[in-house]
């Protein structure tokens, strides 16, 4: 008796293991990477980007994200930090907090020009990422200064498990690749690079590739107060 409860203690356990192993290979994502819908209804139907999909309407861009494109997907959460950072710089203008504001109150060219940040043209999977990483332009075209690194961040935390996992990173590079200089200490604030993980990555659209972002990340990586 002791014996079977054994066996079948172990039998759960290296199924546990090996679910674990496939959800860090897949940044938690689901195990089928297909889903049978165009980017912007996949988008739809997820309760996660509810608020993505209001900002892609409103800056009129459901075409280009349903074009042969890689989309970095920012989460509900990243977008009501966002649209509260600029109601906030808005009531301060306005001296009074006591007014509506969302993503409608926005100028649609600032959401169409700052979205396309997240947009790369063809599909970019997994497998064509490198630790090393490659600096792309986004469908805005190029920006003085500035590029898109695209790479696959090695991290060791889960060696109970796996060897290394490997998460996808997207990367707004100033100037030069900080993880290429000499001293990082030396780089000013305004020239850091700003960058994030993936949570999930290689969704496989009809249409192109969705990579989600960490749920902290704040829409165009915008940093201004929230007030109180």
């Amino acid at each position: 008796m002791k014996n079977n409860i054994l066996v079948y203690l172990s039998l759960i356990l290296l199924a546990l293991t090996a679910c674990k192993k496939n959800d860090y290979k897949r940044d938690g994502g689901p195990s089928d990477p297909n889903v049978n819908l165009s980017t912007y209804d996949y988008l739809k139907s997820n309760r996660n980007f509810d608020s993505l999909v209001k900002v892609i309407d409103r800056a009129g861009l459901k075409d280009a994200v349903n074009g042969n494109v890689t989309l970095f997907a920012t989460t509900n959460y990243g977008i009501a930090t966002y649209v509260k950072a600029k109601k906030y710089q808005k009531s301060i203008q306005l001296g009074t907090e006591n007014f509506d504001f969302g993503i409608k109150d926005i100028p649609a060219q600032e959401l169409n020009d700052s979205l396309k940040t997240y947009l790369f043209a063809g599909k970019i999977n997994r497998d064509q990422m490198t630790v090393s990483g490659k600096l792309y332009n986004s469908l805005l075209g190029a920006i003085p200064d500035v590029q898109y690194l695209i790479k696959l961040r090695r991290s060791y935390d889960y060696t109970q498990y796996v060897n290394y996992v490997d998460y996808v990173t997207y990367t707004k590079v100033i100037g030069t690749r900080d993880d290429q200089e000499a001293d990082q200490s030396t780089i000013p604030d305004s020239q850091k690079d700003k960058a994030v993980d993936c949570q999930t990555s290689g969704i496989i659209t009809t249409n192109g590739i969705v990579h989600v972002l960490n749920g902290n990340h704040r829409l165009f990586f915008n940093a201004q107060s929230l007030g109180n």
